[in-house]
């Protein structure tokens, strides 16, 4: 029988090497790792969550070091699975005083592009309170989008919260194939994660916050979180009710991995019994600290020093 756990991602871990220079002038890297769902299940795990991750990492010299960081970290790793191939890779460079950043990544053919069904255990899935994915993880694969699909009806039929982002990226694949691949787990969603410049256009043609609550809600998924960068903010919409919690930082070092750390602060709320709008801003104050530092996961401030912020708020 699985240990009870509060979340569980699937995605694709990449090797995260950084530097504040530029990488012209730089002549070392920190070596970390990244990924989103990745970052997404470390936030909880580091606010108090028990977080697990599905996965499948390559048995190149980055394996080890890997698995030796998330069991440290406590993130249960028992359906990650060491594989043939390689690990994808990102290099980040803040450039002159973090103004011109550079961003690289080779992901290719990685590992985690095996992801199937295969990877997908139904009492594994029913261990836990929240699922969770995201359109990258989808546009892996056919077989990843087919895992992600299993995963999500399983958690539906057993009454697992389900949580998903689009995080649509332009670079990974097209707008049809974002689309197609949302409507895909739709029916299953408890739970969604927008950005109003890129998601929303992306799903259903609007970048109107009522339009997609609307929408959004219409299609029978309850609680619908909509990031908007211009207005600066976060607009929660749970059964009908809009709310604005605006963001806690506005000025960043690093946005890197700040939206799916603001996801995972967001999930171990809710997990662990708030209100989603209460949860919103608990990740708004977590996605606000993280964005002061250099990279996503290394950034991602403790749990003493967020819940210091939340706990001294009325907000």
């Amino acid at each position: 029988m699985n240990e009870k756990l509060d979340i569980i991602t699937i995605g694709e871990s990449l090797i995260e090497l950084s530097t504040p220079k530029s990488l012209t002038d730089a002549t070392t890297l920190d070596k970390y790792y990244g990924g989103d769902t990745l970052t997404t299940a470390i936030t909880a795990l580091k606010l108090g969550s028990k977080a697990g991750y599905i996965s499948r990492i390559g048995m190149d010299c980055f394996k080890n070091y890997l698995l030796e960081s998330w069991q440290e970290a406590g993130l249960d790793i028992s359906h990650v699975k060491p594989v043939q191939g390689i690990n994808g890779l990102y290099m980040l460079a803040m450039g002159l005083e973090c103004e011109n950043k550079e961003l690289y990544l080779y992901r290719r053919k990685s590992a985690a592009t095996n992801l199937s069904i295969d990877d997908i255990s139904a009492d594994y899935i029913q261990s836990a309170s929240i699922l969770y994915s995201t359109g990258i993880t989808q546009s892996l694969s056919i077989s990843a989008r087919e895992a992600v699909k299993k995963a999500f009806a399983i958690a539906k039929e057993n009454n697992v919260i389900t949580a998903y982002d689009p995080n649509y990226k332009s670079q990974i694949w097209s707008e049809d194939e974002a689309k197609e691949a949302f409507e895909e787990i739709s029916e299953y969603l408890d739970i969604l994660f927008l950005n109003v410049n890129q998601d929303s256009k992306v799903i259903i043609d609007s970048s109107s916050v009522d339009n997609t609550m609307k929408h959004i809600w219409d299609r029978g998924i309850s609680t619908v979180i909509v990031k908007s960068s211009i207005e600066k903010g976060y607009y929660v919409g749970n059964n009908g009710k809009i709310e604005f919690i605006k963001f806690y930082n506005e000025n960043s070092v690093d946005s890197t991995g700040a939206g799916d750390t603001f996801n995972g602060a967001v999930l171990h709320g809710i997990s662990s019994g708030m209100p989603s709008f209460r949860a919103a801003y608990l990740g708004s104050i977590t996605a606000g600290l993280q964005v002061k530092g250099i990279g996503a996961i290394k950034s991602i401030p403790n749990k003493e020093e967020v819940y210091k912020i939340f706990k001294g708020t009325n907000d």
